[in-house]
Order: C-alpha cells, then sequence, then structure tokens
C-alpha cells in the first residue's frame, strides 16, 4: 500500500515536472536563431505534410538519455527513466535509448545478485510500462535479467506497455576496473529462448530485430562493441540498419577519442546508423567515474555527441536518414547479407516531426573548417598527379591549354603548372592560348594574361573573330542572330586552334570542363566538351571556388590578387557580345545557381534519392536563401538538363575521378542517352500532392 501510494505520489510531481520541462524546450526552440529561420520559411512544407514526409522519406528522429540515476534506487531511476521519455517524445523521438543497466545503476556491485534489487526492478520496469502505455515511442533499458538459474546484464525494449523483446550481453568484461563474469552470465549459457517478466513472457535472445518503418533496430551492450567481432557485424548482415548499444563507459584519459572512433568505424564499415548511451557521472564512484558519453553516428559520421559534466540529466537526438543507409548497401556489392534474426515488429509508426538535421548548403566540402585546406589540397593533388601521369606515359611535354579568365581554366592552368612541377619540366613547356572573341571582356582577357605571366608558362593570344565571321559566312549564318549556333560557332573554334596546336608542338590539350558543367550539358558538343585529358571532370563548380582559392592562399602575392578577381568575376562562357565592355552573359542568370545545382547532383548520384525528397532537403536547407518556387524552378532545370544531357558525358574525354560522385561512362555513371525523364518529374511534381 505504502509503495503504491509512494508511486502515485511521484507520478503527480513528476507529471508536474515534465510540463514544466517541455516548456522550457518550447522557449528553448522558440529562443534559437536556427529555429527562428525555419519558421520563417514555414511556407515552403506546404499543408503542413512536412509531418508525413520523414517516414516517407525514411527519416527517424532517435534519442539517447543519460539520467540522473541513483544507485540501486530503482523507483527513482523508473521515475528518471519515464520523464526522459516523455521529454523525447514531445520532441518527436521514436526511439530513446538508455544506458546499461539504467534500471538499477550499473555500479550496484554484489547488489546484483540481491533478490530485494531484481524484485524492485521488475516492480520499476512494469512502472515504466503503465506510465507510458500511451506513448507511440519505444524505450530501450538496461537490466539485471533473471532466467531462474542466472542472471544476465540485458536490454529490455519497452513500447505500448508491452515488454517486446530482451538481448541479453554476449561479450562479459572480466579485467581492470569490470567483473562482470563476478555476476552475470555470458549470453551463451541461456538454455532458453523466452522468460517472463512483469507478467510477460518475452524473447530473449542475441539474435532480434526490432522494426519501426524503415528502421530495423539491433542491439549490442558495451563490451560487445569493443571485441574483435562485434554482434552489430552479425545483426547488420541479418538487415540490422540502426544499431543500439546500451553503455557503462568509464572516464579515464584518452577513452572518449576510442569510444567515438569505435561508433564512427562500426556505423561505417557495417553502412548504419549507431546509437550508444553511456552510464553517467552518478553512478557510484567508489573506483571510477562514469563519461556519461552519448553518440549518434550514421555511416561514419558524428550527428550528434554529449559528454556528461554537471549534474543535469541528458538528453541527445538526431535525425537518421535511413534511406542514405540504403543506398550504399545497395551500391557495396562486397556488403555481405544473409544473416539470420527474428524480427519483432514495434506496436507503433514512426512519429512524426520537424526536420532539425543539419544540412551543408555544399555537400562536397568538409564540414570541419580544419579539414577544408586538407581536402583541397588532396584534390589539386589527384589532379596534378593524374595529368602528370598521362604526360610521362605520352612522352608529351607541351600541354596546350585555353586560358579564359574564369574559375575551370583557372583551376586546370593552375593544376598543369603542378604537373610540370611533380615531373620536373619547365613551366615554359605549358602553352596556354587566350582566344579573345565577340563576348571577350577586358576583365577577364586581362586576368588570363596576369596569370599566365606570373605563372611563367609560355603564353599566345589568338582572336577568334574573324575566323568565326568566315564561319558564319560559309555555313550562310546572319551574325546579327545570336543564337545556339552563333555561340557553338566560337566554342569550336576554340577548339579546333587548341587541338591543331597540340598537334603542331607535340603536345597535348588540357581540358577544363568542370564536374558541374558535365552534370548539366553545359559544353558545346565538340566545342570545349572535348579535350585530350580533362583535369576537371571531377570537381563539381563550388569545390572548384574552393581549390583556387586555398590555392591563391598557398602562392600569396600576385597570383593571390589576381586569383581573388578571377573568383569574384561572374561564370560566363562569354559568347554573347560584351555591353559597354562588360560581360553580357552570365551562366548562372540562365540555368540557376550552382551552389543548388550541386546540392542536387550530390543527393542525386551520391544515394539515388527521388527528386521530390531533394527538394525537401533543399527547401530545409536554403529556406533562408531562396524560395521554394526559386528551388523548384532550378530543381526542375537540371532534371530537364541531366536527362537530355547523357549523349555528351557519353563519350567523355579520360579524365581522374575526385570523390564519391562522378559522371565518367566508364567508371560510376552509366545512363543511357536516350533515357525519359518523365518518371523522375512526377517524382518532383509529386512533393506537393
Amino acid at each position: 500500500m505504502l509503495f503504491s501510494l509512494l508511486f502515485a505520489t511521484l507520478a503527480v510531481l513528476n507529471w508536474l515536472s515534465d510540463h514544466t520541462i517541455q516548456i522550457k524546450i518550447i522557449r528553448r526552440r522558440i529562443s534559437s536563431p536556427t529555429l527562428h529561420a525555419r519558421s520563417r520559411t514555414a511556407d515552403l512544407q506546404p499543408n503542413n505534410k512536412r509531418r508525413l514526409f520523414m517516414e516517407q522519406y525514411g527519416m527517424i528522429r532517435v534519442a539517447a538519455a543519460t539520467p540522473l540515476n541513483r544507485v540501486g534506487d530503482t523507483r527513482y531511476n523508473a521515475e528518471q527513466t519515464v520523464s526522459l521519455i516523455r521529454r523525447a517524445h514531445a520532441r518527436g523521438a521514436s526511439l530513446v535509448l538508455f544506458p546499461e543497466l539504467s534500471v538499477t545503476a550499473y555500479s550496484c556491485g554484489d547488489l546484483l545478485l540481491s533478490s530485494t534489487l531484481l524484485r524492485g526492478t521488475e516492480q520499476a520496469v512494469q512502472h515504466i510500462l503503465d506510465e507510458t502505455k500511451e506513448l507511440d515511442i519505444t524505450a530501450i533499458v538496461g537490466l539485471p535479467v533473471s532466467d531462474g538459474v542466472r542472471l544476465y546484464n540485458c536490454a529490455a525494449v519497452l513500447s505500448k506497455g508491452s515488454i517486446c523483446g530482451i538481448v541479453p550481453k554476449q561479450n562479459l568484461p572480466n579485467y581492470g576496473e569490470f567483473y562482470e563474469a563476478r555476476w552475470f552470465s555470458p549470453a551463451s549459457s541461456l538454455q532458453t529462448d523466452t522468460v517472463t517478466l512483469c507478467g510477460q513472457q518475452t524473447s530473449i535472445c542475441c539474435e532480434l530485430l526490432f522494426t519501426l518503418g524503415d528502421a530495423k533496430i539491433g542491439i549490442e551492450i558495451c563490451e560487445d562493441l569493443w571485441v574483435n567481432s562485434p554482434p552489430s557485424e552479425r545483426l547488420a548482415e541479418a538487415g540490422a540498419n540502426l544499431i543500439c548499444n546500451l553503455s557503462a563507459s568509464n572516464a579515464v584519459i584518452g577513452k572518449r577519442s576510442y569510444r567515438s572512433m569505435l561508433v564512427r568505424q562500426r556505423s561505417f564499415c557495417s553502412h548504419c546508423a549507431y546509437l550508444l548511451a553511456s552510464a553517467g557521472i552518478t553512478e557510484s564512484t567508489t573506483d571510477t567515474l562514469y563519461s556519461g558519453h552519448s553518440l549518434i553516428a550514421e555511416n561514419g559520421s558524428i550527428l550528434a555527441e554529449a559528454m556528461q559534466d554537471n549534474f543535469e540529466e541528458q538528453l541527445l537526438f538526431a535525425d537518421i536518414d535511413l534511406e542514405r543507409l540504403s543506398s550504399d548497401r545497395r551500391k557495396m556489392t562486397t556488403f555481405p547479407t544473409g544473416g539470420w534474426a527474428q524480427e519483432i515488429e514495434l506496436p507503433h509508426g514512426v512519429q512524426a516531426f520537424s526536420l532539425e538535421r543539419r544540412l551543408s548548403k555544399t555537400p562536397f566540402l568538409p564540414s570541419s573548417s580544419a579539414r577544408k585546406d586538407e581536402r583541397m589540397e588532396e584534390i589539386y593533388n589527384i589532379q596534378s598527379l593524374s595529368l602528370a601521369k598521362r604526360l610521362r606515359h605520352t612522352g608529351l611535354k607541351h600541354p596546350v591549354i585555353g586560358i579564359s579568365g574564369g574559375l575551370d581554366s583557372t583551376l586546370a592552368l593552375l593544376v598543369t603548372v603542378r604537373a610540370m612541377d611533380k615531373l620536373g619540366l619547365d613551366r615554359s613547356n605549358v602553352i596556354g592560348i587566350t582566344m579573345p572573341g565577340f563576348g571577350t571582356s577586358g576583365r577577364t582577357l586581362t586576368n588570363s594574361q596576369r596569370l599566365m605571366a606570373a605563372l611563367g608558362i609560355t603564353s599566345r593570344q589568338i582572336d577568334i573573330t574573324e575566323a568565326c565571321l568566315k564561319h558564319f559566312e560559309d555555313i550562310g549564318h546572319d551574325p546579327d542572330v545570336q543564337d545556339v549556333t552563333y555561340e557553338n560557332v566560337q566554342a569550336r573554334e576554340r577548339t579546333q586552334i587548341l587541338l591543331d596546336i597540340a598537334n603542331k608542338n607535340n603536345g597535348l590539350v588540357v581540358g577544363t570542363g568542370d564536374l558541374s558543367e558535365l552534370a548539366l550539358g553545359w559544353a558545346t558538343y565538340a566545342g570545349d566538351h572535348i579535350s585530350m585529358y580533362g583535369v576537371n571532370a571531377g570537381v563539381p563548380k563550388t569545390l572548384v571556388r574552393h581549390v583556387v582559392a586555398w590555392t591563391g592562399r598557398t602562392y600569396g602575392g600576385e597570383i593571390e590578387e589576381i586569383l581573388k578577381d578571377i573568383l569574384d568575376t561572374p561564370v560566363s562562357p562569354e559568347l554573347l557580345p560584351t555591353k559597354d565592355g562588360e560581360i553580357a552573359q552570365k551562366t548562372e542568370e540562365i540555368i540557376g545557381d550552382y551552389i543548388l545545382h550541386d546540392f542536387f547532383l550530390y543527393y542525386f548520384i551520391r544515394f539515388g534519392f527521388t527528386f521530390d525528397k531533394i527538394l525537401f532537403l533543399a527547401c530545409h536547407a536554403f529556406g533562408e536563401d531562396y524560395t521554394k518556387e526559386q528551388i523548384k524552378s532550378c530543381l526542375t532545370t537540371f532534371v530537364r538538363r541531366f536527362f537530355s544531357q547523357q549523349f555528351k558525358r557519353s563519350c567523355l574525354p579520360d579524365g581522374p575521378k575526385i570523390g564519391s560522385v562522378t559522371l565518367s561512362p566508364r567508371a560510376d555513371w552509366r545512363m543511357p542517352s536516350d533515357c525519359s525523364a518523365a518518371l523522375w518529374l512526377e517524382d518532383l511534381n509529386g512533393w506537393e500532392k
């Protein structure tokens, strides 16, 4: 009677406390600048359907909890657990993970063998079930479970008032400060596949998978991650794409980085999401401090991380994109499949939530600013060594390159110069040719000449105006009609000059077109589309800018100043006549901004996402910069051009692969040139239905 009265009193206090907590959360969200920004762009999610898109697009919000437990106080710990489950549910999480032995606390020592503690554990679990049975959320808690003879260190999966399954720990540490074999038996000693807990008969097995929407959840416990062949490896083979690890990992020097490394490595090797929740600082400190280290990773990247360093309960959230994981598994033909596991469907659906996951506007760039310089040097090195190998193999010592004063030809020239340096050849062997025409501005021409002089290459200038006018006359084209023929004649004239000069000088024409232009077909067929080696073919426009800027900083001085001005020059093919000497034709005003096109390209090629999902993600990432209509218009252009321009990509010159996204017809992208875009456009237009 006293026990029931105490629980009722605590429940009322907890209800008041929980609602206060929820109000605080709302206040924090309102004061957040990022959420302010999203509220201003709520119109990007028509008819509030965004809450349905998460499950449709294979997305799920998960949480890792570190409560302020009391050692051995199962009643108090149950209340703490219920409070955190409610908070996680209020934030839209469909799954919340607790630490190892969270119901009792990990550091109970020999009290784990006490019948009183085991009875209190069962009563605590029953209380958690009763208090959360109306919530559409699954909680995974840690507790000792007896099969009547032996005791096991277990994870219990609780959902909608049911114990859906129990997973025992397989690897018991019995070294250093850990001596679990004193109390527990390993999972391998189980003689039964069911146990009864809280009056419910439930499966107890290591090979359990719990399905929730597109999520297939596997469980391992602390030490299981640290062994040579972790259980998560076999669970992933059986289909698990979300691994949960209940942990009690202590805080000793250097261990945090080891944990992070293990979680990243495990999530990458198994192409899965990985959640780890560790017991915190309110465990006993008789011999060690427990870390309260929580981690949520996805395919090798840490999405969220926290370390408990004060006496506050900790709740860490992340939005997992399960479709990204499925995409990688489909591509990796070496990914092992066929493992066995018993699947248990959880009794609720994926909760609705508004996406909070941070999406980079420039996914080709590393998120860490400290790694950007390293990445730029790596790209520059791949390009230069690739060209150097081609020159070395052919024995050709005179790279020929058309220099326009634009970004792409600038990067190609910088790469070519570095290749010559690596080969020990004089830079004067490089033949750079400026070919001014109807649309060449004084700014780009001057920058071309200055850059070639500063780099010490051989430069030539060949005006193509008269040759193009003669060609117009030959083919019967009126030069006042500034159509596609007018433009392409110039591009093909320039390519003819480069190829012929290469022949004359026993040289090799270095191509300048980048990955973004290849995706959009923004090149003249048999014009700038053609070269003898395309060094920029694997570099998207957003990366071209960063590599050029990095190279400028590396050189410094006059070269850096020239490159800064080139970076500030609008992107243009300069094929239409200038207006008062200024550039008249700006590429991004015609086809849309490259930062958007590169975003679309990344998610389409890298993960194979539908275009309605790409539109949704783009609106989330660029909501403050563009309207939904602008983004959709640009994406429609991307889809139409990507499908219609494959014929140009099907006969590309050789060029090096740089990253995971490439359009080489010989390597990563094989697509029929006459494929219809209808189905993909239907996907895009279906976003608003």
